[in-house]
């Protein structure tokens, strides 16, 4: 009878241990299969207003923060849709708004859509030219920042804190290398440590899937299949994980004060973006 009731426990241990691993494996390989947003940029002309805000005012003091020296234009020379594809272009050339005359125009693009963990993957094809910065990446809906889409209704949290999700980003300055980062309270501006990156042959001129996929565990990125980092800070805090509510995307090209005299212009060019939950 002992043998019996010891069997019997060693089952339920046994079986009680499975249910946890299969627990865990529920939460930390999440599939996310439900497509819930996408723009497919189909037709021609202006980008769809229902989707997309344009982030034209400038900070304080004039310019935009990192050094970049371009205007953020609302214009449709900057921002246009054609054959089924979203072009961001950057261009060098002499635009005056909010009282201040700068050298070079590019867009950003603030998403009406916001959306708390799942799959993102874009499709795109990114601008090339020492000095051209290019991102795709997203922001948390309660950052307090004049001018954004979300500022009037949720803005009470300045950056870093809010938290920021960068799924690519590319300097033309080291062509074809494409980066991903996270910055927090913890991780932020010359202190950044949280990023990964990997070599994406003709990132320029060839297009490629860029990919994140955001659990309540962690934030993983990739390009075509092939993974460059991870997140998963072990201790979960304001700091360190704020990526527990509403992000919203933002599509840009900034322009760094070194940018190759002989540019001229230059585009993102996007055949998708899709959200998975």
């Amino acid at each position: 009878m002992k043998k019996i009731g010891l069997y019997i426990t060693l089952i339920g241990c046994l079986l009680l241990q499975s249910y946890s691993i299969q627990k865990r494996l529920d939460v930390s390989d999440t599939v996310f299969t439900n497509l819930v947003w996408s723009d497919e940029f189909d037709g021609d002309g202006a980008v769809d207003p229902e989707k997309w805000f344009h982030q034209t005012q400038l900070p304080p003091g004039g310019s935009w923060w990192g050094g970049i020296i371009q205007h953020y234009t609302d214009r449709e020379t900057n921002t246009f849709v054609r054959n089924g594809y979203l072009n961001l272009v950057a261009k060098k050339e002499k635009f005056r708004d909010y009282g201040v005359k700068k050298q070079y125009t590019s867009a950003r693009l603030n998403s009406k859509f916001a959306f708390k963990y799942g799959k993102v993957e874009v499709r795109a094809k990114l601008p090339e030219g020492t000095g051209t910065w290019p991102a795709i990446w997203m922001l948390n809906t309660n950052i307090d920042e004049d001018g954004a889409f979300w500022d009037d209704k949720y803005g009470t949290t300045k950056w870093p804190n809010c938290g920021e999700i960068d799924i690519v980003e590319h300097w033309g300055k080291n062509q074809d290398y494409v980066s991903s980062a996270v910055h927090n309270g913890d991780s932020h501006g010359d202190l950044v440590k949280n990023f990964g990156g990997q070599k994406v042959e003709n990132a320029s001129t060839e297009f490629h899937a860029y990919v994140m996929e955001w659990t309540k565990e962690k934030t993983v990125f990739s390009v075509d299949g092939i993974t460059h980092y991870e997140y998963n800070p072990e201790r979960k805090n304001k700091d360190t994980w704020p990526y527990d509510s509403k992000y919203y995307f933002i599509l840009n090209i900034a322009i760094e004060p070194e940018i190759d005299p002989a540019f001229v212009e230059s585009a993102m060019v996007v055949d998708y973006i899709r959200v998975y939950q």
